[in-house]
Parts: structure tokens; sequence; C-alpha cells
């Protein structure tokens, strides 16, 4: 997998321009920086290369494992320790934190998760964070949506429709589509979650429509996305909410079906 990082959204810039300059990544620039030491380190205790509950080695086989500066290793030790990762004791050394205590929010820390983690663990864990959040989202929108923001989330239907034999364009109407009904909310601290797990949302929107393939299939996942945005437009809150539900129960079998899970 690409070792690639992508950044938050960010809510204030155009919508559409947001979600395709998740192609604004951050690259492993290679040895000598600490951007790379930061990227190189989290891959690894998140992939378990550094267990947790197991101290790190100590600085200078970790100088010469990255090849950077002590101030470059101090610098990544800092903002790993920021995200929740590790912990330095005194007269004990830095050790790798329980996951229980990362921050999964965090861009970088999803990032990692999306380059060493296997994708049906990643697909699971997602959706089954999606469920319990955009189908009471989807009801919360539908009774206080304005008219701005549910001709938002139409333009991004029209859009999946006539993009629909378009992948890449496709992925990102959809996404788009799930966005705009979480920023309908008007709550702030779901804005916060769908900006900072857009960049790991992308890959399962990628996965569900590949297992959709068939027409009729596809035809009929554009379908209940139209039958979202109809309770929405209606303000039918529990409608709204109940095909939410459906339309993400389907969409991870199409993930699952992708991935060649029974």
């Amino acid at each position: 997998m690409s070792n690639r990082l992508f950044l938050p959204l960010n809510r204030e810039k155009n919508l559409d321009t947001a979600i395709s300059d998740r192609a604004y990544v951050l690259t492993d620039p290679g040895a000598g920086t600490g951007l790379s030491v930061l990227n190189r380190l989290g891959r690894e205790i998140v992939a378990g290369t550094f267990p947790p509950e197991t101290r790190l080695p100590d600085e200078a086989s970790m100088l010469k494992r990255y090849s950077v500066s002590r101030t470059a290793l101090r610098e990544a030790y800092s903002k790993l320790a920021a995200k929740g990762m590790i912990v330095a004791r005194p007269k004990v050394g830095t050790s790798v934190r329980p996951p229980a205590f990362w921050n999964m929010l965090d861009p970088e820390v999803l990032g990692w998760h999306l380059q060493t983690k296997p994708p049906e663990e990643i697909a699971r864990d997602l959706y089954a964070l999606r469920r319990m959040v955009e189908p009471p989202a989807a009801a919360l929108a539908a009774g206080i949506r304005n008219d701005e923001e549910l001709r938002k989330i139409e333009r991004a239907y029209e859009d999946m429709a006539i993009k629909a034999n378009d992948e890449a364009e496709l992925v990102e109407a959809d996404l788009r589509f799930h966005l705009e009904i979480l920023f309908a909310t008007h709550n702030h601290f779901i804005g916060a979650f769908s900006a900072l797990i857009h960049a790991a949302m992308i890959s399962t929107f990628r996965l569900s429509w590949r297992g959709a393939e068939a027409a009729v299939i596809k035809e009929a996942r554009l379908k209940q996305h139209g039958d979202v945005l109809d309770a929405i437009r209606k303000r039918k809150s529990d409608l709204a909410r109940q095909r939410m539900e459906t339309l993400l129960d389907d969409s991870i079998r199409d993930v699952n079906e992708a991935l060649g899970i029974k």
C-alpha cells in the first residue's frame, strides 16, 4: 500500500475542492527528517513491530535505526506522545501505550492503520462506527436542515447518478453525499468527526462500489441514496434514520463481497 497520509477535510473550503484535495497528502520523504521518523515509527507501532506495553529501544539504537538527528527523533516522540501512542517515564524509558489510549480520530493515526491493517478489519470497524453515527445524523438533518444544505445533498446525489460509470467520480460524490448530511446536523462535534475520518471512509466507499459492480446492484444502491435524500427533503426523521441504516447494512455486504468475505 502506498505510504500516503491523508489530511483532515477543512469544512471552510469548498467541499468539492476539498474532497478532490484528499490527494494533498504527506509522502514519506525518506530518512533524515522528523516527518520521516514520525511516519515510519508510527506505522511500525500500529503494525505491531513495537507491541503495546513494551519499551522502545534505547535512543542510540533508534537514532541508528532511522538515521535521524536526536532533535528529529525527540520531535517524533513528542508528537506520538501527544497522539497517546507512547509514554516516557524517567529512569524507565519510552514505552508503547495500549491502543485504547491512541487518538484513533487523529488523521495520521488513521493513515497508519490504513497502511498497515488488513482491509477487512478496517472496513468492519469503520462500518460499525458509521452505523452508530450516520443513521441518527440523517434523522437530525431531516429535522433541522436548511434549504442550502438540502441543495448540497441533492447536488451530491445528482453527481452520483451522472458519474455512476466513473469509479473515482462516483466515490467522491458518494462521500460528499454522506458528509453533507453530517454537516446538515449543525453539530460541530459530528462535523469534526466527519472531517477526521473522511480519508479512512474513502477506502470503504471504493470497496462498497466495487462490490456493487453488477448494474442491478449499483442501481439499487443509487436508489437507496435517493430514498435517504427523499426522507430528508420531506423532513421525515424516523424514515431517514431507517433508510440510512438499510443503506449502510447493504453497503457493508457489498464491501464483504469485494473482499471475498462470506
